[in-house]
Parts: structure tokens; C-alpha cells; sequence
């Protein structure tokens, strides 16, 4: 008898293929693991709209050894979300990157102190100016931690934005809004003016500078480094949809 309480550790699948390749299929490009399309959890094909982006989800099923790490496998998640959560749960996503952006963490500058507010304003404000540059809309920055509510106007323009997304870049997008807090440095990921590690260190300015003052413990730091590795990924996600 199991007591109650306790979960016996789940056994991780062991990798039961040899060969990661990626074929044209239909109108897309399949991943394929000795010669057979790799499936998504609900059975359906994993089928991916460009080449770079197949390779991209291929290169992590290469990359596992004697066991199937999931948890690392952020393209394949990803490639899953588009091909089976999205098509039924479009409004819905785009409203959760509206929710960032109602919210969204750039837009919320410190009090004090005053180097980290400085700080702030330095890196957060030419991000802010380009997007409303190139979103045309218009964002209500805050000083401290009470909410400001953004125009309606400026949520509906980032809701319709979202919309406007195929399947994969917005699960992207979504992903990225959830990853950095906010949908303003997602969406500079998205249209290629962020790098995926410049948003990352953009979203973790007030921790960055707290570990200045007080030093970084070892969970802080693998923490850091995860998040680190999934803001590239997101870079890398955004490009191979745009290779040709």
C-alpha cells in the first residue's frame, strides 16, 4: 500500500529510436524517428509548417540519451500547443497576451531606489517608445506597484495583433508573454527587434540588480539559467517560422 501523500517517482521514458530526421509531408515537414512521424499526445502528426522550424523540434529528440528528458523539450511543447491547443482556444490566448499587456511588467517602474529606477527607465523606455512606434497604440507607465489600468484601445490593438497570428507564432507569443511577464517584450521577440536573451535580462533588471547587492544562491541561479535557455528558444521558434 502506497501512504498517502506519497507519489512514487515517475519513470521517464527510455529512448526507443536511433535516427532523428526531418521529410517533407503534405504541406509541411514531419519529424521522424526511424522513419516514422513522431505523434503529438492526442495521436495526431507532428508536423511542422517550415523545415527550420522541424529541425529545430528534431535537434531536441537528437539531443536525448539513454532517457527522454520532456521537461527540456521546449520546441516539441510548443509544436504540440499549436498543432492541437490552439486552433480551439484562439480567443482565449490572444485575450491572456492582452492580460500581459493590461499589466505588463515594463511598464511598471520602481520608487526607489533610485539607481534601479534609473536603470529602468534607461533600458525599459526606448523598448516602450518602439512599441508604441510600431504597434500604434499607447502605454500608461507606473511608478511603484499599484495597478494602472492601459487604454482600452492600446488591449484591443495587442488582442487584435494576436488574432492576426497563425497558430505557432501565437502560441509563441503566448509563451513569451507568460515567460517574461510581459507581452511588450514577447511581441519585440516576435517582430525580431529583441533578441531573446536581451528580453530575458530586460524582464530580470529588478532581480539582476538585487543580486549586485546580495549575491546569487545556487537555486536563484539555475533558475535564471532555465529561463535563459527558454528565451532563446523563443528567439529560435520565431526565426525558423520566418526561414523560408
Amino acid at each position: 500500500m502506497v501512504a498517502k501523500g506519497f507519489h512514487e517517482p515517475v519513470e521517464k521514458p527510455k529512448r526507443f529510436y536511433k535516427a532523428v530526421n526531418v521529410e517533407a509531408e503534405g504541406a509541411g515537414f514531419a519529424v521522424k524517428l526511424d522513419g516514422r512521424t513522431v505523434r503529438t499526445p492526442k495521436g495526431g502528426k507532428l508536423v511542422l509548417p517550415t523545415a527550420a522550424l522541424a529541425e529545430l523540434v528534431a535537434g531536441e529528440w537528437r539531443a536525448q540519451t539513454d532517457v527522454i528528458e520532456v521537461a527540456t523539450m521546449h520546441a516539441t511543447r510548443l509544436a504540440n500547443t499549436a498543432l492541437e491547443a490552439l486552433p480551439a482556444a484562439r480567443e482565449a490566448t490572444a485575450q491572456s497576451v492582452a492580460q500581459y499587456a493590461g499589466a505588463d511588467l515594463i511598464c511598471y517602474f520602481a520608487e526607489e531606489p533610485r539607481a534601479l529606477a534609473e536603470r529602468q527607465a534607461e533600458h525599459w523606455e526606448p523598448v516602450l517608445t518602439r512599441a508604441e512606434a510600431e504597434i500604434a497604440c499607447a502605454f500608461v507607465r507606473a511608478s511603484g506597484i499599484v495597478h494602472r489600468e492601459q487604454p482600452a484601445e492600446t488591449l484591443e490593438r495587442i488582442r487584435g495583433l494576436a488574432r492576426e497570428l497563425d497558430d505557432f507564432r501565437l502560441a509563441g507569443l503566448a509563451f513569451g508573454a507568460a515567460l517574461f511577464g510581459s507581452a511588450i517584450l514577447a511581441i519585440g521577440v516576435l517582430r525580431g527587434w529583441l533578441h531573446g536573451e536581451q528580453a530575458m535580462e530586460l524582464s530580470r533588471l529588478d532581480e539582476a540588480y538585487q543580486e549586485e547587492k546580495w549575491g546569487v544562491d545556487a537555486e536563484a541561479a539555475e533558475r535564471a539559467t532555465r529561463l535563459m535557455e527558454e528565451a532563446r528558444l523563443l528567439e529560435r521558434w520565431f526565426r525558423a517560422l520566418d526561414a523560408d
